[in-house]
């Protein structure tokens, strides 16, 4: 194994340890409490639920360019991006409309499907192609984590820490593998967008009241969002980067 393998494999298992070793994280009811509850057109929390929208057209967008694409080596990882992006746009907009622990699982589980599929697109066109095959596996412990997070919370002693690293590992095995790994592709861009649009999303859902007040208009959790959509779309730039050249637009 190659000096960068070693530090990714170290990375993992030192999250993983490390989050073994601290206090079961429950969820905080208060994280249901969100800035801006109005509500329009009978549609509660009205501008949570439909600031989704975007994920859904940017799913669609994708999937429906990656049927031209069907042999395209990074095809699997891709169609878990594209998928879980467009269910997160209903899963997300379910739970704004009502929420609780309970409808927070449908938000949840689309976007650890999202995430997986984009660490193995990352692993596998930086460091090996044979990457793509540990989509099912990542998958599995992607979805495994928000249920472990469910059954927990529903026996009241409830656990994030799996779901925790199943969000946050890939942030930082994502941008250390573009390090360790680099190649002269014009696709730097589209990832220093996506990371920049997931760490301003974190603290745009972090100042969420805050936002709300600062303008009057739209809360932080709605413009988390919109910035989370965007990332969406560069991956999106990115799927048509990779196919640039196989014969279709």
């Amino acid at each position: 194994m190659t000096k960068a393998g070693i530090t990714l494999v170290l990375v993992t298992v030192l999250a993983i340890i490390g989050m073994t070793l601290i206090e079961p994280i429950a969820q905080d009811a208060a994280y249901h409490l969100f800035a801006d509850r109005r509500s329009w057109w009978r549609i509660p929390n009205t501008m949570d639920v439909l600031s989704n929208l975007p994920f859904v057209f940017v799913g669609l967008m994708g999937l429906w360019h990656m049927v031209f694409h069907r042999q395209h080596a990074l095809f699997w990882p891709f169609l878990a991006i594209f998928i879980g992006v467009f269910c997160t746009g209903f899963g997300s907009a379910y739970y704004h409309w009502a929420p609780a622990n309970g409808t927070l699982v449908w938000d949840r589980l689309p976007m650890t499907v999202a995430f997986m599929g984009l660490l193995t697109m990352v692993l596998a066109d930086r460091i090996h192609i044979r990457w793509r095959h540990a989509l099912v596996p990542l998958l599995l412990v992607g979805l495994a984590s928000v249920w472990y997070w469910h059954a927990t919370e529903s026996r009241g002693a409830g656990d994030l820490r799996p779901y925790a690293l199943v969000q946050f590992l890939p942030m930082v095995l994502i941008p250390l593998a573009l390090c360790l790994y680099p190649a002269p592709r014009r696709d730097v861009g589209c990832y220093v967008g996506l990371v920049s649009c997931y760490v301003a999303a974190k603290l745009l859902e972090y100042f969420d009241r805050p936002v709300f007040e600062l303008t009057g208009s739209i809360s932080g959790h709605t413009l988390k969002h919109l910035v989370a959509a965007l990332a969406t779309l560069l991956l999106y730039s990115l799927w048509k980067q990779h196919t640039r050249g196989d014969g279709h637009d």
